[in-house]
């Protein structure tokens, strides 16, 4: 199961609370928190979930001990651990360390190595890397997700944590095997069903699993043959619906723009803002005199 924050900080037996958590976000595939520690040492633990860290601060001294292997030697910012679920593991710093982690549950990454490479279990090897453009990026979007505190963040969280999955299994696990090539539609009952569903639920916060159960596929499968059916993810279909019913609402005249991102499940009217240019090319006050 995924490892919830709290649970991460009382696992490690850190001094202090995460500065940032997705422990109320309600993401289900991937979790995260960004800690500031002082110097301290991490008695060896068995984490249940896989683990990404990276040094989202100033320079440190690492020592680390990881299935009986101990290593030693100096992180700075942006350098990124990878350290597998169920591996014994221990860690300490001499000075003050800020670092940012995420939580991935192995059998959503098992579920990932079966539909890219039909390989049941994936067996992440452990990484020391000086940097990852890739998981940095995908690291930063969640963090800003949970620092803006923007609702209907399920369907974003969710496509974040298969691309980072996906990028795991492609790039750090144990067998390097040839993806399969996945074609194909949703079919126009399945994709009318679905639709009809994001409609419905507009304002709501909605997961991919969800999405994924409607038409007995797994999320993973479903992202993509949504993708091939629509040419948008999940995510930014949710998003492009929303900014439809901004404009129906507009053209009524009855709601204020703070309103208006209430009503459709935007958390700000900035918000509001953003994806409405984003989508429409202009910004809501100026579709308005349209």
């Amino acid at each position: 199961m995924l490892l919830p924050n709290t649970l991460a900080q009382q696992l490690l037996k850190l001094p202090s609370a995460p500065l940032v958590s997705s422990d109320t976000a309600g993401w289900d595939n991937v979790q995260l928190a960004l800690f500031d520690q002082p110097p301290h040492c991490i008695p060896e633990y068995v984490s249940p979930a896989h683990i990404v860290c990276i040094n989202a601060g100033v320079p440190v001294t690492l020592e680390q001990t990881i299935d009986g292997q101990t290593t030693a030697g100096d992180s700075v910012a942006g350098d990124i651990g990878i350290y597998p679920a169920q591996l014994w593991q221990t860690f300490q710093w001499e000075t003050p360390a800020r670092f940012l982690q995420l939580y991935l549950d192995p059998a959503y990454l098992n579920q990932i190595g079966a539909e890219l490479y039909g390989k049941d279990t994936v067996e992440l090897l452990p990484q020391a890397l000086p940097a990852d453009p890739v998981i940095h990026q995908i690291a930063i979007a969640l963090q800003n997700t949970i620092s803006t505190q923007q609702p209907g963040s399920k369907l974003y969280a969710d496509a974040l944590a298969t691309a980072l999955s996906t990028h795991l299994v492609y790039q750090y696990a144990a067998d390097r095997l040839k993806p399969y090539v996945h074609t194909g539609q949703l079919s126009a009952t399945q994709c009318r069903r679905v639709i009809a569903y994001i409609d419905e639920h507009l304002a709501e916060d909605i997961s991919l699993a969800t999405l994924a159960g409607l038409v007995q596929l797994s999320p993973f499968h479903f992202s993509r043959l949504f993708k091939q059916s629509t040419g948008f993810s999940p995510h930014q279909y949710h998003i492009r619906c929303r900014v439809q019913r901004a404009k129906q609402l507009l053209k009524e005249k009855e709601l204020s723009l703070a309103q208006i991102a209430q009503a459709v499940g935007l958390s700000s009217q900035s918000h509001l803002n953003y994806h409405f240019k984003k989508v429409t090319g202009v910004a809501p006050t100026v579709y308005m005199r349209r």
